[in-house]
């Protein structure tokens, strides 16, 4: 299903040497299967992965990644995709999103049962079972929601994971830190992002939108060295200052992705201490 909505292409081997010497050099690294890679036909720089298990991963690129970030950058995104089939995202996630899918069914059928349940005789019997149903869809409903918000909550968690384990096996946390600025500017600019599949990518096209329209709308208060146009660094900085409203903060909650400046700023974390030679394997995952 993900194949066919997003037209990808497997690749044949050698076609791209550099980028499946790159996958396989990361992927041997992080001893997990070489996954097999596709390329898909988007001008939007993202990148995903799908699957029912490690061995038969896809690892797929879009070509607007390949055009709009540089090798080093683009390093820094398969270290993460790489890192989403090493912690099993793709199966933990898709297994998770059953729950509130289940709970959402549940309050929706005993709610239309009880609405139309018609009368008859037994009116307090009746009354009684109707309003037990109306109870159980009410329990269900807050079930639903709440399962939701932990679900999310985890999306979320999993891609602070997998932005740790790129500047692991990548040595080279600042790679995804361009990476990601830059993605999430050229979603902004992407018309008709394909919601269906969002949950899969490297960088949420909705959310970039929302954190780089804010941004827009005050960009001479961004622009610091006013030359009209925001550089990477004046956008990390706008994006680290929008993300602290209060309307920003209750809007990820129901994101499935964390806003941009926090993978940022836990990557340059993980930067300060593999410069001071403090940062050790067992402390991949400290900062998160």
């Amino acid at each position: 299903m993900v194949s066919a909505s997003t037209r990808l292409h497997y690749l044949k081997a050698g076609e791209n040497p550099w980028l499946e010497s790159l996958v396989k050099e990361l992927a041997e690294k992080s001893e997990i299967p070489t996954p097999k890679l596709a390329i898909v036909p988007d001008k939007t720089p993202n990148a995903f992965v799908f699957g029912r298990t490690a061995k038969s991963a896809t690892l797929a690129v879009h070509e607007g990644l390949l055009a709009k970030l540089n090798k080093d950058e683009v390093k820094g995104v398969i270290g993460h995709e790489l890192g989403h089939i090493k912690h099993k995202d793709y199966m933990v996630m898709t297994m998770l999103s059953a729950l509130p899918l289940l709970a959402y069914l549940i309050a929706r059928g005993t709610w239309e049962v009880a609405r139309l349940s018609g009368s008859s005789s037994k009116e307090k019997e009746e009354g009684s079972v109707k309003g037990a149903l109306f109870i159980i869809a009410i329990i269900a409903y807050v079930v639903y929601i709440v399962s939701l918000l932990c679900v999310l909550r985890l999306s979320r968690l999993r891609e602070h994971y997998a932005d740790a384990y790129s500047a692991y096996v990548t040595g080279s946390p600042r790679s995804l830190e361009s990476a990601l600025a830059k993605i999430s500017y050229g979603l902004s600019l992407s018309p008709k992002p394909k919601l269906g599949t969002r949950t899969f990518y490297i960088g949420d096209p909705v959310l970039a939108k929302q954190e780089i329209q804010s941004i827009v709308a005050k960009k001479d208060e961004y622009d610091l060295d006013k030359d009209g146009v925001l550089d990477e660094r004046e956008l990390e900085l706008a994006m680290e200052k929008e993300a602290k409203s209060t309307w920003s903060k209750m809007n990820t909650w129901f994101a499935t992705h964390p806003p941009t400046f926090k993978r940022i700023l836990l990557l340059r974390e993980i930067e300060r201490e593999m410069e001071s030679g403090r940062f050790t394997t067992d402390r991949v995952y400290a900062h998160v």
